[in-house]
């Protein structure tokens, strides 16, 4: 038996999922999630995106937030899609106030929408604290307890360093003088699935600095391949440049990626992450499973 659910097509610095608000309609005739995912995202014979978003009720926050990757892998946690779920909670009428939590696999994420005659333009997100023990994160290796940084990596019989953080996503850092020449290709199709470094896989990126308040961020993200943005990556991005000496603990930075630019800033008073940028509806419409 077929059905037919309503849709809301979102992007936050062009990194798009099709979101569906569990909290006003039944999904119950959802056989399968990751399944739904892998369909909805193929541009094709579905509607085009890096996966699917579901917004549900919860009994720790506002409201739940579950994320599936185009390969229909359920990730623990999304900056941009953090940020477009908060402006569809707030514009929906699912949460009341401007400051509100969202729960996600990795833990409870509190949100500030920046509202103008009704619609959120920007939205803050307090990212928690970043994971850095090689344990937590997880990267192998010995001594589970210590950072990972500038640990080095062969690949293809050529060397790397890298940084690894956790913004709730794991992410393996490697930093690069040109953006445009980082093997992002190579790395990412190699290391951010199957690699038995990474036992959980890992968003790969690559970070050019600009200056001691502003970098340049690329990243093959885990189960989705090269995508315009990834809000936890450009979060990971900055806690990185700071653990390397390049950046400055408790000043605000840019971060450029290939959808827009975020802000960031690592608080050293309580060590948590805030981010602030864009979230925006591209279409609405209803989407028929035969």
């Amino acid at each position: 038996m077929g059905w037919a659910i309503p849709f809301t097509k979102m992007h936050g610095l062009g990194n798009c999922y099709i979101y569906l608000d569990g909290c006003s309609h039944d999904l119950s005739m959802i056989a399968s999630y990751p399944q739904l995912s892998e369909q909805v995202a193929d541009p094709f014979k579905g509607i085009g995106s890096d996966g699917l978003i579901l917004i549900l009720p919860s009994t720790q926050a506002d409201v739940q937030m579950r994320i599936f990757n185009k390969d229909g892998s359920e990730a623990m946690n999304c900056g941009n899609g953090l940020r477009c779920v908060a402006k569809y909670a707030y514009e929906h009428h699912l949460v009341n106030e401007r400051r509100f939590a969202i729960e996600t696999r990795s833990g409870l994420m509190l949100a500030e929408v920046h509202v103008r005659d009704g619609v959120v333009e920007q939205v803050t997100i307090d990212m928690g604290e970043p994971v850095l023990e090689r344990a937590r994160i997880p990267v192998a290796g010995a001594g589970g307890g210590e950072r990972v940084i500038r640990d080095r990596l062969t690949v293809s019989g050529k060397e790397y360093t890298f940084t690894a953080v956790s913004m709730g996503n794991p992410h393996a850092l490697f930093f690069v003088e040109d953006i445009d020449t980082a093997p992002i290709h190579e790395l990412g199709a190699l290391l951010a699935d199957t690699h038995p470094l990474f036992p959980n896989g890992a968003n790969i990126g690559f970070i050019a600095p600009i200056s001691r308040h502003e970098l340049r961020y690329r990243v093959w993200e885990r189960g989705s391949g090269i995508t315009q943005a990834c809000g936890t990556g450009a979060c990971a991005s900055v806690v990185a440049s700071i653990l390397e000496q390049r950046l400055d603990q408790d000043t605000p930075v840019t971060v450029h990626l290939d959808g827009g630019d975020l802000r960031i800033i690592w608080q050293s008073d309580n060590n948590h992450v805030l981010m602030t940028g864009e979230a925006e509806t591209i279409c609405e419409g209803t989407y028929f499973q035969r």
